[in-house]
């Protein structure tokens, strides 16, 4: 065959080849061709032999020329070139190998070129080449590094961000031992240590957070992973992970130190403080709701709602509450309530409860604060009743200077006029009587002061104290006294007195009172009937109560009520009405903090019901 000839008539041998092949001459013309290139690349047979390589391939690259004649120059060599094919359906890669073809006279007569399709290693290295770039962004921006080490060829390799944990230079080269070298010596060091032993022999994963010290000696917390690698079921290696962590330690432990300072304000308030979810669960809780609630710790509380820790109408109260601040996201600030365990405790609380709002606006729970102000409610009760026993001793004092003022008055009145008389009459008869009468008004007058010393006393001897006595006792010694006096009216007491009932009093003022009742019922007696006295008692709120009943003549209290108790005050005419007894008795009782009432009707009777303060 004549160099550089064309020739239409493919060669046998060629045509054959398994291969994608062409022979062409130095003009690049195809001579010979395999029936599998012409397959591979979809030509027709007929119009291949005899065309140039550029005209059969249109897309080759601008130096595709260049790279051939130095094949046909360098008959020694074999050069290779890549080539694409397109089309609508897909796209294949072929590498093109490129050999001199040589004549029996060992000249260059052309070329050999075979065409070896690698899509699929291509495209596995576009793959690959995807993924490599992918896991090197993903390890920029998640800052977590990736490692490897052989075994076999006991090697390490780190991607850049190992290299910025590490502080190296991108051509430092890893070592095992200085890896492991780079963990803080004691808990951290040998941790690793034994981690990646455990890799190596067991197959274990592992993941820790260690103390790391950098090339340049800087001290760092990293998150560290490992994990074996396989060949033929045989561990040859470990790949793992590498995390600068250090900012999260610092913002963790910045967390924790605020965490517990504001875990320390909140456990030392002298306040109630709570927090709840939507279903009125407490999530948190302060040491002071512990002490209230009764329990030693917080874990008793959380998770249990009112309905767990109250009676079911506090708890109700309670939850609408919830409801309604957490609907609304309306703040309950300073509200009075009431809270009953379900063991019986009682507590007043000033609370307020605030909506705990989530990031698209609605509440997620809410934050209660309650202060008890159990003892100021006393306080503010024991005050008032301070201020109303003020007020009703101010009254006493001014109707007492009132009486004072008039009664002594009305005497002064008296003594002058007399005085008067007597310095201006001549006749010594009437001179006695205006003497007579003289003394007898000082007698008034004496008994006037003996009374007002008695109320004076009664109000200001604080000296006095209450002592617990037996209420059957003290009747049965003023009945005694007043026996002649009871025999003398046909009188007489029905006692349903228990004798194992006992009232805090001071002793001389409860002879004093019951004299004065059982006196008054008797001197005050129905004509028509023979007086009875009935005695009976009663607890209620903290008082005992004694009613004395008599069926008398009664008093009009829509005409006497106001001034029953009054000083000097009568309602019968009863030549021994001084109208003083039910004022003292009235005051000794008040001053030991009781109170008296009275009920009656005209010609019936008249009931008086003493309430004894058994508290104060």
């Amino acid at each position: 065959m004549l160099n550089g000839t064309k020739t239409i008539q493919n060669n046998p041998l060629v045509k054959q080849l398994p291969s994608a092949t062409v022979f062409t001459n130095k003009k690049f013309e195809v001579v010979y061709a395999s029936d599998k290139f012409v397959r591979d690349f979809g030509f027709d047979s007929t119009h291949v032999f005899g065309k140039p390589i550029n005209e059969l391939f249109t897309t080759l690259s601008d130096n595709w020329e260049n790279t051939l004649y130095n094949c046909l120059s360098n008959s020694s060599e074999s050069l290779n070139v890549n080539y694409s094919l397109k089309s609508e359906a897909d796209a294949k890669w072929y590498k093109w190998s490129c050999t001199a073809w040589l004549n029996d006279a060992n000249e260059t007569v052309g070329l050999i070129i075979h065409f070896n399709d690698i899509t699929e290693e291509k495209l596995k290295g576009e793959k690959v080449a995807k993924l490599q770039s992918l896991l090197d962004a993903t390890c920029e921006i998640s800052k977590i590094g990736v490692w490897e080490y052989d075994f076999i060829s006991d090697t390490l390799i780190g991607c850049d961000v190992i290299r910025e944990i590490y502080e190296v230079s991108k051509d430092y080269k890893f070592s095992f031992d200085s890896a492991i070298s780079q963990y803080k010596d004691g808990h951290s060091r040998n941790t690793i240590a034994m981690h990646l032993h455990d890799t190596l022999t067991n197959g274990k994963t592992w993941n820790e957070k260690l103390q790391f010290k950098t090339i340049k000696g800087k001290e760092i917390w990293v998150q560290v992973a490992g994990m074996p690698t396989y060949i033929d079921g045989k561990i040859v290696g470990i790949k793992g992970t590498l995390q600068n962590i250090e900012e999260q330690i610092r913002r963790e432990a910045k967390t924790k130190e605020n965490e517990l300072l504001m875990r320390t304000l909140i456990d030392n308030l002298p306040l109630n403080v709570f927090i709840k979810d939507t279903e009125s669960r407490k999530i948190l809780v302060n040491k002071s709701e512990c002490e209230y609630m009764g329990v030693e710790n917080a874990d008793q509380l959380l998770g249990k709602n009112d309905f767990d820790l109250f009676d079911k109408d506090i708890a109700q109260i309670s939850r609408a509450e919830d409801l309604h601040v957490m609907e609304t996201l309306i703040p309950m600030l300073g509200r009075e309530t009431t809270s009953r365990t379900k063991d019986g405790k009682m507590v007043t609380f000033l609370t307020s409860k605030i909506p705990l709002k989530s990031n698209n606006g609605k509440a997620q729970g809410l934050v209660g604060i309650s202060m008890d102000i159990t003892d100021l409610k006393q306080k503010e009760q024991e005050l008032r009743d301070l201020i109303n026993v003020t007020s009703q001793q101010n009254k006493k004092l001014v109707n007492f200077a009132h009486i004072v003022s008039h009664n002594l008055r009305s005497h002064t009145a008296n003594f002058s006029m007399l005085l008067d008389f007597l310095a201006h009459e001549k006749n010594e008869n009437e001179k006695i009587k205006i003497t007579e009468m003289l003394t007898q008004a000082s007698d008034n007058l004496l008994e006037t002061l003996e009374n007002l010393n008695e109320v004076v006393a009664i109000n200001t001897n604080i000296n006095l104290k209450k002592k617990p006595v037996r209420l059957n006792q003290r009747i049965a010694s003023v009945k005694h006294n007043l026996k002649p006096f009871f025999a003398s009216n046909e009188a007489r007491i029905i006692n349903t007195i228990s004798d194992d009932v006992k009232i805090n009093v001071i002793p001389s003022y409860i002879d004093s009172i019951l004299m004065n009742f059982f006196t008054n019922a008797i001197k005050y007696k129905h004509p028509d009937r023979s007086p009875i006295i009935r005695l009976e008692t009663k607890n209620e709120e903290g008082y005992t109560i004694l009613s004395i009943s008599d069926n008398g003549l009664g008093i009009d209290l829509n005409k006497y009520g106001e001034k029953l108790f009054g000083m000097y005050k009568t309602f019968h005419d009863h030549s021994d009405s001084r109208g003083i007894g039910l004022y003292i008795t009235k005051n000794q009782i008040e001053a030991m903090n009781g109170k008296v009432t009275v009920a009656s009707e005209v010609g019936v009777g008249t009931t008086f019901k003493i309430y004894f303060n058994e508290q104060n």
